[in-house]
């Protein structure tokens, strides 16, 4: 929680520095703006936070939601007329489907992470022109369900503000009353002592990565909808801001340490940062420069704090 009020009060710093050249940035209507720009972002890192603390990592995110959006956005073309509710649950399904092989070749045929979600990347990638052909789905011809539920609002608050709380708050619930979810934390602290505690590595690996997909799924459906438009690079390259957004916010690559409050953080601290720096006419070639200089940072943070707490344990093991 420190490390989170840190990161919110250089957010909070950057907010009022920003204002006080510029005061709409301080306006209502900017915060919900940055919120809604944030929401997509902050759905995803919900899932792979979860995919980190296992000390594993999903590469596949982007593809992942780029397929997903693609086949939910083609049905839609297909059949104008079918509910959203089915679109989205088929955007839920593919991407769990998805994680789910992930999991499998993780969990049961204990392949390194990295490589797996690196191949299913491309895959993924691959999936999506053999369904497109290669061809967009253009505004007029996406599902208008689909268009809408992005650009709703419930009580003045944007849709996507309020499906990625919801989503938020049942994560980091699960993680920290569910005992699957205190099992995750527990495997990745120390994954051998877990399998002597009894816990079910295999399958909790197998939810994680489905859970990843799934999440992943459920924004391809959202983001075509966001920017009405499907084609096969869609998101191409996000997979390293979702992972960045986790690192900024504390979530350890080397698993065991992080929470998804924390993940929300570094969410916003991108969000504030991308949104303060046109403001400021800072160039956004910077904006990566920025993002970039502070993973480093945050890293480096990670790696002092694992080495402080296995300091205690070194010291109690020398004669």
């Amino acid at each position: 929680m420190k490390r989170a009020s840190v990161l919110l009060a250089v957010i909070a710093v950057i907010v009022l520095a920003v204002g006080w050249r510029a005061p709409v940035f301080l306006t209502l209507r900017n915060v919900l703006d940055i919120a809604n720009e944030s929401s997509l972002l902050a759905i995803l890192v919900a899932g792979q936070a979860v995919v980190l603390l296992t000390r594993g990592v999903d590469l596949s995110v982007a593809s992942n939601l780029a397929l997903a959006g693609m086949l939910c956005a083609l049905v839609g073309k297909a059949f104008p007329g079918a509910p959203i509710a089915l679109l989205l649950l088929m955007g839920l399904g593919a991407g769990a489907l998805l994680g789910a092989v992930n999991g499998v070749l993780v969990a049961r045929c204990g392949l390194p992470p990295i490589v797996v979600t690196l191949g299913t990347m491309s895959l993924g990638r691959g999936a999506v022109y053999m369904a497109s052909g290669g061809a967009w789905v253009s505004e007029q011809d996406v599902h208008a369900g689909i268009k809408a539920l992005p650009r709703a609002e419930l009580l003045g608050v944007p849709m996507l503000i309020v499906i990625a709380a919801v989503v938020v708050a049942a994560v980091a619930a699960w993680l920290r009353w569910r005992p699957a979810g205190r099992e995750v934390i527990a495997l990745g602290n120390n994954p051998d002592a877990a399998v002597y505690a009894g816990i079910p590595q295999r399958r909790r690996l197998l939810q994680v990565y489905a859970l990843s997909g799934a999440l992943a799924g459920l924004v391809g459906v959202l983001w075509v909808g966001r920017y009405a438009i499907a084609f096969t690079e869609l998101a191409a390259g996000y997979e390293l801001t979702v992972i960045a957004a986790c690192v900024i916010g504390g979530v350890s690559i080397a698993g065991g340490i992080g929470s998804v409050g924390g993940a929300m953080a570094g969410v916003l601290f991108l969000g504030v940062v991308n949104a303060a720096l046109p403001v400021i006419q800072v160039s956004p070639f910077w904006q990566q420069a920025i993002a970039g200089a502070v993973i480093l940072l945050s890293v480096a943070v990670n790696a002092g704090a694992g080495r402080k707490s296995r300091l205690p344990i070194l010291e109690r093991s020398v004669p």
